[in-house]
């Protein structure tokens, strides 16, 4: 059985992508549409990946980009329309050419994991639209990242159907 980390842990790591849920991402059920749990994490990641040397403007600037290869979604709480909410972000690990991060979704105004998201994503070279290996600087950033990540006081509980190959 997997056990996720608390709330109070996570609060420990950098918040991105804090915003209250609008009406608009509200479904029937009166909560979160499942469609936007994963956009969400995804535009967390992102910002998190600024820094370790991956600009969200990286497609544009240098023609590489992260692609995401795999998700992994657990919901443990719903979020509804005007909950604050927030993106909490821990980098696993990283071979040559991917990255395994946990996204976790916090509703900020309940104080609860709303949703955790685990991912592999890629590094693709958008000249060949091929998987390329990081760049020595970013990989170089992510590994320190990862390292901390790792000195976290509290275990990374993964799916265990997601991993680096």
């Amino acid at each position: 059985m997997t056990t996720h980390p608390t709330y109070d842990q996570l609060i420990a790591l950098p918040a991105y992508v804090e915003q209250p849920v609008p009406m608009p991402f509200e479904d029937i059920n009166g909560h979160l549409n499942v469609r936007h749990y994963v956009g969400i994490a995804s535009e967390g990641l992102d910002e998190s990946l600024v820094e370790v040397g991956i600009p969200q403007m990286w497609p544009l600037t240098h023609q590489q980009a992260c692609f995401t290869a795999e998700h992994h979604v657990t919901y443990l709480n719903e979020l509804q329309t005007g909950d604050q909410m927030s993106a909490r972000v821990r980098l696993l690990g990283r071979s040559e050419r991917a990255a395994h991060a946990l996204v976790y979704l916090l509703d900020e105004t309940e104080k609860a994991v709303s949703c955790v998201v685990e991912e592999i994503f890629l590094h693709i070279d958008l000249e060949t639209r091929r998987t390329a290996p990081w760049p020595a600087d970013v990989a170089e950033k992510m590994d320190a990242r990862i390292a901390e990540h790792a000195a976290l006081p509290f275990p990374a509980d993964t799916s265990g159907s997601l991993a680096l190959r």
